[in-house]
């Protein structure tokens, strides 16, 4: 934005000093002279407007991009989740959590009130007292992988960055976070914005990797979950994705 305007400034300055010269020069050097000042404004004129449409195609594609990547990391999070269900813990390594899916099930339970006699109460009473209890009925299994994915294979290259074919992964960690005096299980998947973007112009990468805006992400990474806070959000807004 500060070299477009930059731009602008230069042609304007330009125009003036075409508007002077043709006012104050000699008419046998005007010709040259502006010929040369009208050329140098349609060049600058060019640059401007190349300027802008390659802003808005680096947009265009960091959009595509960035919708491809979160797919992923909803789906690795859903991953995570269900590895909390089942083991109370997150996962940290990619072979570990794709054998977890596929070979491992949700528990169906019921959860039902009842009544039974208090023994201890009616020991001291001498007269039957009741208290109220909850049962947890199990009614069955369910594997891992039909709940979240069904028939579709794609938890097994969920770890890959989409937008590259070398089959480079997010980075994955795991690990506890104490919080008054509990550690809580934590995680977070993560890719840097200059790996997704890593064929585009370095200075339009550089200020995406420092936008602070509520329509865009955040920071210099595409990531969900986090190190740091008790968090399984993705750190993109709502354009970008139905679900956070």
């Amino acid at each position: 934005m500060i070299i477009f305007l930059i731009i602008v400034a230069v042609i304007l300055l330009t125009i003036g000093i075409v508007y002077l010269i043709d006012k104050n020069v000699p008419k046998k050097y005007k010709p040259f002279i502006l010929v040369g000042l009208w050329g140098l404004i349609i060049y600058l004129g060019y640059i401007t407007i190349m300027s802008v449409y390659g802003e808005i195609q680096f947009n265009q594609l960091k959009e595509k991009r960035y919708k491809v990547v979160i797919e992923n990391l909803k789906d690795i999070r859903d991953a995570e989740l269900a590895h909390r269900t089942v083991t109370g813990q997150f996962e940290a390594n990619w072979d570990s959590l794709v054998k977890f899916i596929e070979n491992e099930k949700f528990t169906i339970t019921q959860r039902r009130d009842s009544t039974i006699i208090d023994k201890e109460l009616t020991r001291i009473y001498g007269v039957d007292t009741p208290k109220d209890i909850v049962i947890i009925d199990t009614l069955g299994f369910v594997p891992v992988r039909d709940s979240l994915f069904g028939a579709d294979p794609r938890y097994k290259t969920m770890m890959n960055i989409p937008t590259l074919e070398d089959g480079q992964k997010f980075e994955l960690k795991a690990g506890l976070l104490e919080q008054n005096g509990v550690n809580i299980p934590v995680f977070e998947a993560s890719v840097s914005k200059k790996v997704i973007l890593f064929d585009q112009d370095k200075n339009l990468v550089d200020l995406e990797s420092e936008v602070k805006s509520v329509e865009g992400v955040n920071g210099p990474s595409l990531k969900v979950g986090s190190m740091e806070e008790i968090n399984t959000n993705g750190n993109w807004p709502k354009n970008y994705s139905k679900e956070q």
